[in-house]
């Protein structure tokens, strides 16, 4: 039974990602069919963001009241219902409303499935659950794609997914059973959930929020700003800018499976700091005059380096902070995590603008040297065994 709840559990894990990267595959298509600016991507992205950051604080309530399980089911329909309002939308304010639950729906299930693999199972899986919502999240732009060359609008993109995401919800429904079979560890041991301004007292909580923010930040600044670097800084052209800049996101999916085997000898405190070791290098490796190969491996590297930091610090986060406040914490973590990708990049897109686009490698040199502060400052805090 519980093999049969992990293989359901890694499917749930490439349903996550399965819209995460829909938008942007489909603006392209949308922003002139509802005859608004192409900027305005970022007020329904804003929303989904929102929605997102409520739902993971109000993950271990939910969790504790309904169970993991339940959650999952009726955080995946969800999500289904706004991809079907999506496909179904004719105008930007129907987007607008239908992303409510769209991002409502994405927080709760991200922080209970995080919450109950660090729970159960080993190290391993996290790096496999998480390259699986790399598969889901490459997937999903396909989807959208094949729509388009099928003679089909973008809506009929967001309607496949919509369509796999109700089949994953009734699978889900009819698992429940396996979910109470397996026990939840944490939720005996306190009944009630924890208040937010409780959660943020607890010793270690902001270093480990901080360090989400600023690994989330990472990741997105540069995922988001890799091609517009290339070319204007590196003179990369355009095509093939774009083309290496998906190195980045298939270094973050590929290591994760590296990973999985790699923590049978490591530990999760090593395994972030090699992950942070191999991003530094990337960073240099992006700051260093010279040939455009350089800058290329150096995006491929920050992206490898990333693979193990995220599944790595949400698997420790119940030895750091115990069973039963684990729920609460990663709910925390998952908002910090979201709230760093809404203001990050955005940010540095001013400071490009206003000064340059060069100075991308400082920027993530300085967000990885505050993540790396406050993750040495957690072990302390949390008096963990750093290796």
């Amino acid at each position: 039974m519980t093999n049969l709840l992990l293989g359901l559990i890694y499917l749930a894990f490439i349903s996550l990602g399965l819209p995460d990267a829909l938008l942007g595959a489909a603006w392209p298509s949308i922003y002139p069919a509802f005859g608004v600016p192409v900027s305005w991507m970022g007020a329904v992205s804003m929303i989904i963001a929102l929605g997102t950051v409520v739902s993971s604080l109000q993950s271990d309530r939910l969790t504790r009241a309904l169970g993991p399980g339940r959650v999952t089911a009726i955080s995946v329909g969800m999500t289904a219902a706004a991809l079907l309002g999506f496909s179904l939308s004719g105008s930007f304010w129907q987007l607008c409303l239908w992303a409510v639950p769209y991002g409502l729906g994405a927080g709760s299930v991200d922080a209970a499935l995080n919450n109950y693999v660090a729970l159960h199972y080993e190290s391993r899986h996290m790096s496999w659950l998480h390259c699986m919502w790399g598969v889901g999240a490459s997937a999903g732009p396909s989807l959208i794609g094949l729509a388009l060359t099928r003679g089909q609008s973008w809506q009929g993109g967001y309607r496949i997914v919509s369509v796999l995401q109700i089949a994953l919800t009734a699978v889900l429904l009819l698992s429940l059973p396996l979910w109470k079979r397996s026990g939840h560890p944490g939720a005996e041991a306190d009944a009630g959930a924890l208040p937010l301004r409780q959660v943020v007292r607890i010793p270690g909580a902001w270093q480990i929020m901080t360090c989400f923010f600023c690994y989330s930040a990472v990741e997105q600044t540069a995922g988001l700003w890799a091609s517009s670097y290339l070319t204007l800084c590196r003179g990369v052209p355009a095509g093939t800018a774009a083309g290496f800049a998906s190195l980045f996101y298939l270094g973050i999916t590929a290591g994760r499976a590296v990973c999985g085997f790699l923590t049978f000898r490591l530990s999760d405190a090593r395994m972030i700091r090699l992950g942070q070791s191999v991003v530094a290098i990337g960073v240099v490796a992006l700051a260093m005059p010279g040939p455009a190969w350089l800058a290329l491996g150096g995006f491929a590297l920050v992206g490898l380096g990333c693979a193990p930091i995220y599944p790595s610090i949400i698997h420790a986060t119940p030895a750091h902070f115990g069973p039963a406040r684990s729920q609460a914490m990663i709910g925390v973590q998952m908002a910090s995590a979201y709230v760093g990708t809404c203001l990050m990049p955005p940010l540095f897109g001013l400071l490009a603008s206003r000064l340059s686009a060069g100075l991308l490698p400082l920027y993530l040199l300085v967000l990885l040297a505050l993540m790396i502060a406050t993750h040495e400052s957690l072990l302390h805090s949390a008096r963990q065994p750093a290796g």
